[in-house]
């Protein structure tokens, strides 16, 4: 691998990675006081709008995008800047087509919904979202494009000023529906779920607003490659869209299942534990638990394995069109190791340290909070395999294999509606079942992805290097840190001190670790920007 094409991976996934990061933060600042303020019951009605509202956009935020991506760096990659701007603005229009399409059917049919999913108080934030809808995927468009001239910092631009404007919208929303005489027909915890809801809209806005300026201040140097652009390449629009939708229908039928899932595990769940004697309001507590404060802290480090993945896809799919092995190989083998080095830690802490943290983000819900650390700890588990999934999915469609992730993620769901219809059932596991079914899908679907790409491309991965070298650390990571809790709380009674100083202590020592044991190498750690300070640092202290 050349030393640019390296950093660009590194450079790349580090943008969108701090970006991502400070848009979780903010999406926790967003969650939390809003879990806080609607408890429960109200997130039990906010999770099935929101579920819907991912679902709807899965193609218009997720296959497009990647497609758009693919081509655009395919093309650019042999000097086809028409063929790239046109595959451009072809998936402008698709995306305005299926936003507008979207905000009808949610329009018409969210009691219909909000009913099937027996949470008919959700109908109310369904409606919410509906705008974003409209507005998301045309700023989708502008981000893959960007992505697909491997500048990601456009993406992180509009990613964090779409979450600042739906944090403060969300929330004020939240506040005054709850204390408002406004849709009296709804419980104050609907309207809150509803108000938190809107914030997607609004966040909509700012983010679509903030990628046009970025669009616009790079327009001219776009012109100018169009003006230079000798290739006498031209392919009908009809052509080019065919080949969009071969990219980003498979790509979106694979992201599709999870929402899918998560919008029928409202209905699932609730069934079997009814089975088991639960009543409606404990049914409702305990999805809640898993739904609205387990399942949302799995995406910090989430973040962090997708920028990885937004870097790989577009430079995987350029070796491929130019047939570099070596490049290819190469790339594939980074991207996976830097997805287990930020990964396996990740999983480790919130395993480790699960309960403090979520009694730290709920204070004012700290029973449901202690009642939510199992399901937290098995989602942890399951992270590793998710981080897994979206890595080598990411370089399955960048060598336009993008069915074969789809057809290992559905049998995994399939394994995953067996286990949570059994468990769940079990008044010993309740939901903990639909957890443990969550983290079989992923583990399926792991195994099999990995076992295809190798298959596809030959790539011969340094599982040392990638899986052994990392856990090591983890583990090493995560016995110092639940030992340096357990010490601060029994000595100060804080658990806001001891988590805080845990987290502090893990960080640097898993960075040692990992410089120690030679998972991670000098210059691919200068190859990121702040990489290069720390890079120094280590050589100061002599840690290489």
């Amino acid at each position: 691998m050349s030393e640019s094409t390296k950093k660009s991976l590194v450079s790349g996934a580090a943008v969108l990675a701090v970006a991502g990061l400070f848009v979780k933060f903010l999406g926790a600042f967003f969650r939390i006081p809003l879990g806080n303020l609607i408890g429960t019951v109200g997130m039990a009605n906010y999770t099935p709008a929101y579920s819907l509202y991912n679902f709807l956009l899965v193609f218009s935020v997720t296959g497009l995008p990647v497609a758009v991506s693919k081509m655009v760096s395919e093309r650019r990659a042999v000097g086809q800047y028409v063929e790239a701007e046109r595959v451009f603005k072809l998936s402008r229009s698709l995306m305005l087509i299926m936003g507008i399409v979207g905000c009808v059917f949610v329009f018409c049919f969210a009691d219909a919904i909000a009913q099937l999913v027996h949470v008919p108080g959700s109908a109310l934030s369904m409606k919410a979202t509906a705008p974003a809808l409209v507005l998301v995927p045309l700023m989708a468009s502008y981000r893959g494009y960007f992505q697909g001239m491997q500048e990601m910092s456009p993406t992180a631009v509009s990613q964090v000023v779409e979450q600042i404007f739906r944090v403060g919208v969300g929330l004020s929303l939240a506040i005054f529906l709850m204390n408002s005489g406004l849709f009296t027909e709804f419980t104050p915890q609907e309207r809150g779920a509803a108000g938190g809801c809107f914030g997607a809209s609004a966040g909509a806005v700012g983010g679509l607003i903030a990628v046009l300026v970025v669009y616009l201040l790079k327009r001219n140097k776009v012109k100018r490659e169009i003006r230079n652009d000798k290739e006498a390449v031209c392919e009908s629009s009809g052509a080019l869209i065919k080949k969009i939708l071969y990219i980003a229908i498979p790509i979106t039928i694979g992201t599709a299942i999870m929402p899918i899932v998560n919008l029928v595990d409202a209905g699932v769940v609730s069934t079997r534990l009814a089975a088991s004697g639960w009543d409606q309001l404990a049914a409702q507590d305990l999805y809640g638990q898993l739904t609205g404060f387990a399942s949302p802290l799995v995406g910090f480090p989430q973040i962090l394995t997708q920028a990885i993945v937004l870097s790989l896809v577009p430079m995987v799919s350029a070796a491929f069109r130019k047939n570099d092995t070596a490049e290819l190989h190469d790339n594939l083998s980074l991207g996976f190791r830097m997805s287990m080095i930020i990964g396996i830690p990740c999983a480790t802490g919130l395993f480790v340290l699960a309960k403090p943290i979520l009694m730290l983000l709920y204070p004012t819900q700290r029973e449901s909070a202690i009642s939510a650390t199992p399901c937290l700890q098995i989602l942890a588990i399951g992270f590793v395999f998710l981080a897994i999934v979206l890595t080598i999915t990411g370089g399955l469609q960048g060598i336009t294999k993008q069915m074969v992730p789809v057809v290992n993620l559905f049998v995994g769901v399939v394994l995953k509606f067996v286990v949570t219809w059994v468990l769940v059932a079990i008044p010993a596991i309740n939901v903990l079942g639909a957890a443990v079914g969550t983290v079989t899908a992923y583990a399926f679907a792991a195994t099999m992805d990995t076992v295809m790409l190798i298959k596809f491309t030959k790539v011969k991965f340094p599982w040392k290097l990638i899986f052994l070298k990392p856990l090591i650390s983890a583990v090493i990571m995560g016995v110092v840190t639940i030992i340096v809790y357990k010490v601060i709380f029994m000595a100060i009674g804080s658990n806001l001190v001891a988590t805080a100083v845990a987290i502090m202590v893990a960080v640097p020592l898993y960075g040692i670790l990992i410089i120690k044991t030679k998972a991670i190498g000098r210059d691919e750690m200068m190859g990121i920007g702040i990489g290069r300070k720390i890079a120094r640092i280590c050589d100061k202290l002599r840690l290489w």
